[in-house]
């Protein structure tokens, strides 16, 4: 392995292995401990994504149920859906923001702060969508103040999830590193079907009347989540910084203050192409994700005429699906490697795509059952590895920053885009239109799949 020196004056940091390298054996590094206290970071690290997940997705449920008529009412079905998602996607348009941002602090005071940060604002913003009203109350300020809630929840996401996976990753013990960075996987899973259960509960609570569940029914679930996030801070307060980022900030301390530079501006500068090879290899996990949570719910109510307590009790059993496809995928990485996991991934997408929407438009409840569960399975495949992978591509000093971006961008090309995109190519040219726009997407994240370096071995 190369070793080069700190950072300073155009020289990469120390102990960063030039690209194509395998580093030394996975488990090497400081502070690679196992027993009780990773099992701790790992519970608290999956409870803690769970939260802000359940956060995240119980707006792309409203976005697909209900918001087109609480706060778009005016511009008919289509018009509503597509402003509805749009304002879904402005989340994904904040999270490399938020990734920059909470990563610079990730990566100069600690993992552990920064997640408590992450947590207390997208609890915020979450019970304050829950109380805003609607267009009909406040007119236009209803989906601007909306809009700018939802950014807030991007922002957060934007700095929880590379936190999230740093905590379990940088704690796990040799050879074990795709189990452990696995359970801050499994909240996005967890998350769905506990926001599906939500919307389920509530709908039949309220005898799934449209009048009360428009009114107030939709906002309970946003209500609740202050409770989870009360949860998710106690967890999160109770974990230690890691033993990684504790040798790493000892070492940065003793560096003269002309030498110290941001991490963002080092992680483009040593690891520009890593950053975007991620971002274009998982895109195409995003865009299955977002269409399979929040697009396939709109499409299932609107276009299939499916009642939403079928719809939301399918994606609870799905949810079931992902998360075993999560759990085998990260199994199977430590064995396997990262990256020959992720491109199966990438090659099942694009054989499913094509296939997904000709499947659902047959209008068979069997057919949207398996065209749910397959699409998340698929995504499963990928994600489970993602969560030790772009940890292991990048340098502890500005790890945290790197592997935010790499995952937000690829937030940005998988989850913003396509749902926004979905609505008018399917009234125009149908759900095949939809399948070959995933084409594309899964055909460019099997290149940049390729051409990534396998990192099952390095050390971090």
């Amino acid at each position: 392995m190369t070793t080069v020196s700190t950072p300073g004056a155009g020289k990469p940091p120390t102990g960063q292995a030039a690209a194509g390298d395998s580093g030394p054996a996975a488990g090497t590094g400081p502070g690679q401990t196992g027993g009780p206290g990773i099992r701790r970071v790992a519970i608290a690290s999956c409870i803690g994504t769970t939260i802000e997940f359940y956060d995240f997705f119980i707006y792309g449920t409203a976005a697909a149920l209900v918001f087109p008529t609480v706060f778009f009412p005016a511009l008919g079905a289509t018009a509503g859906t597509v402003a509805s998602f749009a304002t879904f996607a402005v989340a994904f348009i904040a999270r490399p923001v938020g990734a920059m941002l909470f990563g610079h602090f990730g990566d100069r005071i600690g993992r552990k702060k920064t997640l408590v940060s992450t947590l207390l604002l997208m609890g915020i913003s979450t019970l304050l969508i829950g109380l805003l009203p609607g267009a009909g109350t406040i007119g236009i300020a209803a989906p601007i103040i909306l809009v700018l809630l939802r950014f807030a929840q991007g922002f957060a996401v934007g700095g929880e999830w590379a936190g999230a996976t740093l905590l379990t990753a940088e704690y796990a013990p040799p050879g074990k590193r795709g189990l452990y960075a696995m359970f801050p996987q499994l909240g996005p899973a967890i998350a769905f079907a506990l926001s599906s259960a939500t919307f389920l509960f509530t709908g039949l609570a309220l005898g799934d009347t449209n009048e009360a569940f428009l009114t107030y029914g939709w906002r309970i679930p946003f209500l609740f989540s202050i409770v989870l996030v009360g949860i998710g801070l106690y967890m999160r307060l109770a974990i230690e910084e890691t033993p990684v980022f504790r040798a790493e900030s000892a070492s940065r301390a003793a560096e003269p203050e002309e030498k110290r530079s941001l991490p963002f501006l080092d992680a483009l500068r040593y690891q520009s192409k890593e950053i975007f090879l991620a971002a274009g290899a998982l895109s195409i996990m995003f865009a299955f994700f977002y269409l399979g949570t929040a697009y396939l719910t709109s499409y299932a109510t609107t276009t299939l005429g499916f009642d939403r307590p079928f719809v939301l009790m399918v994606g609870i059993a799905s949810s079931l699906v992902f998360g075993a496809a999560i759990v085998l995928s990260a199994l199977y990485s430590d064995r396997f490697g990262r990256r020959r996991v992720i491109m199966v991934s990438c090659v099942f997408s694009v054989v499913w795509a094509l296939a997904l929407f000709p499947l659902l438009d047959t209008g068979s409840p069997a057919a949207f059952i398996v065209g749910m569960m397959v699409t998340l399975a698929i995504f499963g495949i990928a994600y489970g590895p993602c969560g030790a992978l772009l940890p292991e591509m990048f340098h502890t000093r500005y790890r945290y920053t790197g592997a935010g971006l790499g995952y937000n961008l690829a937030g940005v090309l998988g989850g913003a885009i396509p749902p926004m995109l979905a609505a008018p190519l399917a009234a125009a040219y149908g759900g095949i239109a939809i399948g070959i726009m995933l084409v594309v997407i899964g055909l460019v994240s099997l290149v940049c799949t390729a051409a990534l370096v396998e990192t099952r071995d390095r050390a971090l």
